[in-house]
C-alpha cells in the first residue's frame, strides 16, 4: 500500500516513472551521476536501509509498551511519509541549497517506491537480528557509505539541517564537475640516437 501511494503521489506530481535516459539500472555507483536517485539503487538506498534499521531497533525497544503492529505502522508511515515530504518544494530547496545536491530534481518513481522497499528490508532485518547486530551493521553501512560516497543518512541530515562548508569541500573532493580526473600524460617518443655505431654513449 505504501509504495502504491508514494507511486501514485509522486507520478501525480510530475516525477517521472523512469530515468528520463530511457535505462533501467539494477546500481548507481556514483553520487555524482545523472543516473543517481534515477534508477533501481545508488548510495542512498543504504540510508533508507539504515532509516528501516534504526526505526526496527527503536521499535524493538518499545514493543512491549505498543506491540508489533503498531510499530510497523509507524515504520510505514515514516517510510512513504519520508518519500512524499522529499518532494516538496520546501524540502527540494533545501536540497538544492547543499553543495552535494545541487541540481537535483527528485527521485523518479522506480526510486522512490525501490527506497522505500529499502527501508522496509533495513526495519526487518533489525527486527529479526540480534540487537548488538543491526546496531552494528548500521554503522558500518554508514560508516562505508561515508568512506566510499562522502555522504550517508547522518552527513545528509547534518547537511540539510546546518551546513557545515567543511563536510561540504571534503564531499566535493570526488565531484568529477570541480574536480576532474587528470588527463594521463602522453608518452614520450624514443629518443634518436646520435652515437656512432663504433663509440660508447
Amino acid at each position: 500500500m505504501g509504495a502504491l501511494i508514494i507511486g501514485v503521489t509522486l507520478w501525480a506530481w510530475g516525477q517521472p516513472l523512469i530515468s528520463k535516459s530511457g535505462q533501467i539500472r539494477l546500481w548507481v555507483g556514483s553520487i555524482w551521476s545523472g543516473e543517481n536517485s534515477q534508477q533501481v539503487a545508488d548510495w542512498y538506498s543504504l540510508s533508507h536501509a539504515v532509516q528501516g534499521m534504526v526505526v526496527g531497533l527503536a521499535g524493538r525497544a518499545l514493543q512491549r509498551l505498543i506491540g508489533f503492529p503498531v510499530i510497523f505502522g509507524i515504520a510505514l508511515i515514516i517510510g512513504a511519509g519520508w518519500e512524499i515530504v522529499e518532494h516538496t518544494d520546501w524540502v527540494l530547496h533545501r536540497f538544492r541549497a547543499a553543495t552535494v545536491y545541487q541540481g537535483y530534481v527528485g527521485d523518479t518513481v522506480l526510486n522512490a517506491v525501490c527506497d522505500y522497499l529499502f527501508m522496509l528490508a533495513g526495519f526487518f532485518a533489525a527486527w529479526v537480528l540480534p540487537i548488538w547486530a543491526g546496531a552494528l551493521l548500521v554503522a558500518m553501512l554508514e560508516i562505508g557509505s561515508a568512506l566510499t560516497a562522502r555522504d550517508s543518512l547522518i552527513l545528509t541530515t547534518v547537511q540539510l539541517i546546518h551546513p557545515i562548508p567543511a563536510i561540504a569541500a571534503w564531499q566535493d573532493e570526488i565531484n568529477p564537475r570541480t574536480h576532474p580526473a587528470p588527463e594521463p600524460a602522453a608518452e614520450s617518443a624514443p629518443q634518436a640516437s646520435f652515437c656512432d655505431s663504433g663509440s660508447a654513449c
